[in-house]
Formats: structure tokens, C-alpha cells, sequence
């Protein structure tokens, strides 16, 4: 059977106050909202069951007597207070020690109360994200009611402080149980825990204070921003309540999608077909950049998926447009699918100049038949 000291770590001397500071200390380790491990669950329920049974004298005196099996043969309950659940932890340190733990001390609802951040997904053009544009938005925000100047009340009156609850808005109720002071914390249920009574509320904000209103904005996006970037807006988010600041607008970036371009950092990549003469021989072609067209010269002797590079014709880098990346070209060798007489004669004749001695006879063969056909 467990040892209910051993459990806690205490002495069996252990004054009332020991047993509850070794219970808070051990609470906050084992409970299975902030100890992950298996036993976690376990250790636990044991610590409640040691801490049930030796915070009762009755209880406390039966077990250092006869042991566990004792408590079940007097008819004690043995299955610890957190056999049905463990709740939430600072619900625990609630009901343990009247509020100590985890928990922080209640706010006062009538301070400062910062508003909102907001958040706006916009989506551009792959040239907008490379060159920088801008863009007009509408958005809504919560703004300061402007009859009321942000109080909720009427014009000439005044919230008062609710009688209820003193102007905490939470109202509590403290219960004796065999485990120690049971406090249970509510919002007032006169002011819904704003600890103010409004008897004249403001007909156009209807006694919130704030207003919801559409806004028209001008946002200035930066050559070189990418899928993901993040442009903010300083307090054009929700206001705040009783003198608190107001929000930022978040304005998250989505980048569609090029038809030819594909971009890797600051990078441009895309593909050009070729031939197989211009694959021996070289050329200079046109190509499309995100600047135009461009030239593009093709080495003699160049292989499939070869990458050849115009430099600085990438994305500019955010900060800093006078510095870009590159567009880097993938080549794709076109292998032709109809051919010529004429054609055929030449590939005839350049294929039997390159045939050696190490060229299977099979695939002469095969080669002559379709030059032939």
C-alpha cells in the first residue's frame, strides 16, 4: 500500500500547514495539464487521496493506525477527490487554498483594457509582391463612440459603481468542506461584471462605449514582400476601453500563383525550350523576365535541365530594391515529333557520321528505319 507521507514528502509529524504547502509544491508537478508523462495521472490522485486523508484528524489518526486498508474497514472513502476528473488547476488551487497557485489576481474591470489587434488577408500579384504597389482597403474597427466619448452613458450622466459587487464585478461565496475553504468566484450578476450600473445608457453605442465603423485605408506594400509577410498598421485596430490603446491592423500577405515565374527567395525560376541544333550549336534567344524580354545566350554543347542566369533580374530585396536576386532559366531540349524529307536527310546524314563502332547494331537499325519511314 502507499505511503501517504512518502507521497507528499513530509514528516509524519507534519503540521496541517506543511501537509498543504507539500501539496501545493507536488500539485504543480504531477497534475496532467502541465506533466506530460505517463504516470503523471496516476501520481496525481495519489497525492489528493494523502492530502484528503491526512487534512482530516478522523482520517488522519485511523490511517497512521491501521494503514489504508483501515480507512476502508471504518467505512472511509478511499478513492481521492480527483477520482471523477482533475478539472482545470487553478479550479484546484481554488477550492485547496482559496485562490493561491497558478491564477493571478483578478483585474479590476473598470482599468485600462487595450483593444484588439485586427488581422487582413490580402492577396496580390506576383508582379505587385516583386515591385511594391498600393492598396486601398475598407475594414471595419471598433472606434470610441463619439456621443459619448467612451463612458456608455448618456450626455450629463455618469455610470455609478455597482453596490453588488463594489466595482470588482465577481462576486464570491466561501464554503467550509472537510478539504478546507471552498471560494467560488462569479461575475456579478447585477453589472455582468463591468462593476458599473449604467441607468442611462447611450442610445447610440447602446452603453458599449465603442461603435463599429468602416474605414477606408491606403496601404503602401514594399518591392520584394512574399507569401507570409506581415505589414502593420499602428492603431487601426479596435480601440480600447477606459483609456486603453488601441489595436494594430495586421495585414498578412498572399502572393498569387505566375503562369511562367516561380520564385525561391529572391530568386526567379522559369523554363526554355530549345532545339537540338541550338542545343549543339548555341544561340541568343529572346526570353520573358519580370522586366520584359530579354536576351538570353544559349552555350554550344549545353545539356537538358542546364540552368543559365540573368543576373539582377530577380525580386529586389525587401529594405534594399536597389539589390536583386537573379532569374535563373531551367533548359528543356524540345525533341521534335514530325520531321521533314528534308529534315530526315540531315538527321540521316548526322546520325551515320556519328555512328561508331560501339553504337549497337540493333539500334543502327532501329535508328535507319524511323529516319527512313
Amino acid at each position: 500500500m502507499s505511503d501517504f507521507y512518502e507521497i507528499l514528502g513530509i514528516d509524519r509529524n507534519a503540521t496541517k500547514e506543511e501537509i498543504k504547502s507539500a501539496f501545493r509544491k507536488k500539485a504543480r508537478q504531477y497534475h496532467p495539464d502541465v506533466n506530460k508523462a505517463p504516470d503523471a495521472e496516476e501520481k496525481f490522485k495519489e497525492l489528493g487521496k494523502a492530502y484528503e486523508t491526512l487534512m482530516d484528524d478522523n482520517k488522519r489518526a485511523t490511517y497512521d493506525r491501521y494503514g489504508e486498508d483501515g480507512l476502508k474497514d471504518a467505512g472511509f472513502n478511499t478513492s481521492g477527490p480527483f477520482d471523477g476528473g482533475f478539472g482545470d488547476l487553478n479550479d484546484i488551487f481554488e477550492s485547496f487554498f482559496g485562490g493561491f497557485g497558478f491564477s493571478e489576481r483578478a483585474t479590476n474591470p473598470n482599468s485600462p483594457q487595450n483593444g484588439a489587434d485586427l488581422r487582413l488577408n490580402l492577396q496580390i500579384e506576383f508582379e505587385e509582391a516583386v515591385f511594391g504597389v498600393k492598396k486601398e482597403v475598407k475594414i471595419s474597427h471598433l472606434e470610441t463612440c463619439d456621443e459619448c466619448s467612451g463612458t456608455g452613458a448618456q450626455k450629463g450622466t455618469k455610470p455609478e459603481t455597482c453596490p453588488t459587487c463594489g466595482g470588482t464585478g465577481r462576486v464570491q461565496q466561501v464554503t467550509q468542506t472537510p478539504l478546507g475553504s471552498f471560494r467560488q468566484i462569479t461575475t456579478c450578476p447585477k453589472c455582468n461584471g463591468t462593476g458599473k450600473i449604467n441607468a442611462n445608457p447611450c442610445q447610440k453605442c447602446h452603453g458599449d462605449g465603442r461603435l463599429e465603423v468602416e474605414r477606408t485605408l491606403h496601404i503602401n506594400i514594399p518591392a520584394g514582400v512574399d507569401n507570409g509577410s506581415r505589414i502593420g498598421l499602428a492603431q487601426e485596430g479596435n480601440c480600447g476601453k477606459n483609456g486603453g490603446r488601441t489595436g494594430d491592423l495586421i495585414v498578412v500577405i498572399y502572393v498569387k500563383e505566375h503562369k511562367k515565374f516561380k520564385r525561391e527567395g529572391f530568386d526567379i525560376y522559369s523554363t526554355v525550350d530549345i532545339s537540338f541544333p541550338q542545343a549543339a550549336l548555341g544561340d541568343t534567344i529572346e526570353v520573358d523576365t519580370i522586366d520584359g524580354k530579354k536576351e538570353l545566350v544559349i552555350p554550344a554543347g549545353i545539356e537538358q535541365d542546364k540552368i543559365l542566369q540573368i543576373k539582377g533580374a530577380g525580386v529586389p530585396h525587401l529594405g534594399n530594391p536597389n539589390k536583386r536576386g537573379n532569374h535563373n532559366f531551367v533548359v528543356k531540349i524540345k525533341t521534335p515529333q514530325t520531321l521533314s524529307a528534308e529534315e530526315k536527310q540531315l538527321y540521316r546524314k548526322l546520325f551515320e557520321i556519328n555512328c561508331n563502332k560501339k553504337t549497337s547494331s540493333k539500334f543502327i537499325d532501329k535508328m535507319k528505319n524511323v529516319l527512313h519511314n
